[in-house]
């Protein structure tokens, strides 16, 4: 447990989705099937909560997003969410879009890998979320969907259009945004949207040999790459290349680096600590 994690206790049960915790490996399960996994505002605020815990609680190495039943995530529920922005003020509508925003952040600073189990749809903001994680594992029946414009909103939503084009190029992520089409997991991949596309029944296998190879390896240097892989798409190559020479320097006096390097002297696996 980080020493620095604040005075809030953890959060031992998340009533909006299924949270599960084995051997550093964080499952979070979108529990609405019947809606196929429709967000709620509850849902959203609960995820954002927990990506803020999750790196303080130092039994987690890496994060798993997956839908029950399906779907993935059909992104904001016509009922709960779109019908009830009906009636909002603009102040209120700036603060959930605000919050809808937050989860995305929190996910790109959450230093643990994320990966994404596409097992179905990824819709509007569904999409976005699986945008967001750092692997996307899909079903081959799975499809994307950035469907903002053809509910007359912006194609532009939670961080899209920011990171859409730096994963698959401009010319593409505007096709996807402003069209709102239908993805199929093989144009995923073509794309370079997806990390793999898998058969169905393989999809959970998939994820979860992901999963497990990113827990059991060295979590620092994981973690290290993932901030600056964020934090450099805004920087210029000279700041860059300080960047990772600051960090590679820091990285350089951990106890993974010595460790392989006792471990290649002594012929042997590294037995990575992520410290």
């Amino acid at each position: 447990m980080s020493p620095f994690r604040g005075s809030a206790a953890f959060t031992e049960n998340w009533q909006n989705f299924d949270f599960t915790l084995d051997d550093g490996v964080a499952t979070l399960t979108f529990s609405r099937p019947d809606k196929l996994n429709a967000l709620t505002f509850d849902v959203y605020a609960d995820l954002r909560d927990l990506l803020g815990e999750l790196p303080h609680r130092g039994d987690a190495r890496v994060l798993v997003l997956t839908g029950e039943g399906r779907g993935f995530c059909s992104g904001g529920d016509v009922e709960e969410i779109i019908g009830e922005l009906q009636q909002m003020s603009a102040g209120e509508l700036l603060d959930f879009t605000r919050m809808s925003g937050s989860v995305v952040k929190a996910m790109r600073d959450c230093p643990l890998p994320i990966v994404a189990s596409v097992n179905g749809v990824a819709a509007g903001a569904g999409s976005v979320l699986a945008l967001a994680s750092d692997f996307r594992i899909m079903a081959q029946s799975a499809k994307f969907s950035f469907l903002f414009t053809r509910v007359g909103l912006a194609g532009a939503d939670m961080g899209a259009a920011y990171l859409l084009p730096r994963l698959i190029g401009l010319g593409r992520a505007t096709e996807l945004l402003v069209l709102g089409e239908e993805v199929s997991a093989d144009r995923a991949l073509e794309i370079g949207l997806a990390t793999r596309v898998v058969d169905a029944h393989s999809l959970a296998t998939a994820a979860g040999d992901l999963a497990r190879k990113l827990a059991d390896g060295p979590a620092l240097a994981y973690a290290t790459t993932k901030i600056l892989l964020t934090r450099e798409s805004d920087l210029g190559l000279h700041d860059a290349i300080e960047m990772e020479a600051l960090a590679q320097a820091l990285l350089m006096k951990s106890e993974d680096f010595a460790e392989f390097y006792a471990a290649w002297s002594e012929g042997r696996e590294p037995a990575w600590r992520g410290r």
